[in-house]
């Protein structure tokens, strides 16, 4: 059982989260070779914030938590009851609207993110660097065509979001670069 929001200390608050997520992502895995565990992801996703010095805990609680209510059966109700109203209101910022077809959901996603809160949108260029990465060093099995339009995706979203962290940015032209996109 976790404690009230409001008593958790930065380090508790980190911790769990990503024993929530681990949790609630158990039974996933990436769409790589190896099957790999999904909690990697958003472990890897805090771990690219925290090495641009993003020091903010609820942007690094929400980065943990980013995929729990797209992708688990996690509400935001139960996000904000154990982790606060902000870090609810980051995840939900980040969450894809699942109602939509992927194609419009991909585009609304994009064209909406320049809008969204700073964290959110920290939390979503580190999410693209993540996957950028995972497709370079460990690729789903997904033809062409399907990796060059997830790679232009994530360079549309990318361009969108970024600049509000020097070392965020160049971690994202590193893994475009990369990618053969800038």
């Amino acid at each position: 059982m976790l404690p009230n929001a409001n008593k958790m200390t930065d380090a508790y608050s980190i911790v769990a989260a990503a024993s929530f997520a681990a949790e609630r992502h158990r039974h996933q895995r990436r769409k790589d070779d190896a099957a790999t565990p999904y909690i990697n992801h958003p472990l890897i996703v805090a771990q690219f914030l925290s090495m641009a010095e993003v020091a903010d805990i609820d942007v690094l609680v929400a980065a943990l938590l980013h995929d729990t209510v797209e992708d688990t059966e996690t509400t935001i109700d139960e996000i904000a009851e154990h982790f606060g109203q902000r870090v609810a209101a980051l995840v939900a910022e980040v969450t894809d609207d699942r109602t939509l077809p992927k194609a419009e959901r991909k585009r609304v996603e994009v064209e909406r993110v320049a809008g969204k809160s700073a964290g959110a949108r920290l939390i979503k260029v580190a999410d693209k660097i993540a996957n950028l990465r995972d497709i370079a060093d460990h690729p789903p099995q997904w033809d062409a065509a399907r990796t060059a339009a997830y790679r232009q995706f994530a360079a549309d979203m990318i361009a969108r979001a970024r600049g509000l962290n020097a070392t965020l940015d160049a971690m994202a032209d590193a893994e475009l670069q990369r990618a053969g996109l800038a």
